[in-house]
C-alpha cells in the first residue's frame, strides 16, 4: 500500500502550544490601556472582542479569551507581538533623558556650579533655592555616610522639571502643527 491514503494530522501538542501563545497574547491585549491598544495593528472585529474582554470576568472572560485566540489566527500575530515588545521597552529617548538627569544630579553633588547655571538657563522657572538646599544636603549626607535621601530628591526634582519641559515642548509642537494644517 502507498502512504498517500493516510492524512497527515497536525501534532496536537504543537497546536495546544500555539493556542496557549495566542491565548496569552489575548490576555496581554486585554490588559493594555486604551492608549497603547490603539497603536497595535488589529482588525475591527478583534478590537471589539478585546474591548468586550475588558468588561468580562471569570467564565465569560475565559470564553472571550478562547474567541480572541480563534480570531487571532486571522491576524498578523508577528506584527502584534512586535508592537507589544516595542511598547514594553523604554524608548531610547526616555533612557537618554534619565541619563541626563543622573549626570546633572551627580555634577550638582560634586559641587559643579556650571551645571546649576545650565539648569537655570534650561528651566528658568525652577525653584533655585530648593535645588541648592537639596544639593547641600546631599553633600552633607555623603560626607556622613548617610543614606542618599537628598540625592534621590534631587533626581525626582530634576526628573519632574525634565518631564514638564518635554510635555510643554510636545504641546507647543502640536499647536504649531495645528496652525500649519489648512482648514478644509
Amino acid at each position: 500500500m502507498s502512504d498517500s491514503k493516510y492524512a497527515i494530522r497536525p501534532n496536537k501538542t504543537q497546536l495546544k502550544r500555539e493556542i496557549r501563545v495566542l491565548n496569552d497574547l489575548g490576555k496581554e491585549l486585554i490588559a493594555l490601556p486604551e492608549s497603547s491598544l490603539k497603536k497595535v495593528p488589529l482588525s475591527d472585529v478583534m478590537r471589539d472582542a478585546i474591548h468586550d474582554g475588558k468588561r468580562f470576568q471569570r467564565g465569560a472572560l475565559q470564553r472571550q479569551l478562547r474567541r480572541i485566540a480563534n480570531l487571532m489566527q486571522r491576524e498578523d500575530v508577528a506584527a502584534i507581538q512586535l508592537e507589544l515588545t516595542r511598547q514594553k521597552q523604554p524608548s531610547k529617548q526616555q533612557t537618554a533623558l534619565l541619563h541626563r538627569v543622573e549626570a546633572w544630579r551627580d555634577r550638582l553633588i560634586s559641587g559643579d556650579d556650571l551645571v546649576f547655571n545650565e539648569l537655570v538657563d534650561q528651566f528658568p522657572n525652577m525653584d533655585r533655592q530648593h535645588l541648592r538646599q537639596l544639593a547641600r544636603n546631599a553633600v552633607n549626607e555623603a560626607k556622613r555616610n548617610k543614606p542618599p535621601k537628598s540625592a534621590r530628591l534631587i533626581f525626582q526634582f530634576l526628573s519632574q522639571l525634565q518631564s514638564e519641559a518635554v510635555a510643554e515642548s510636545q504641546l507647543d509642537s502640536a499647536d504649531s502643527e495645528a496652525e500649519d494644517t489648512p482648514d478644509i
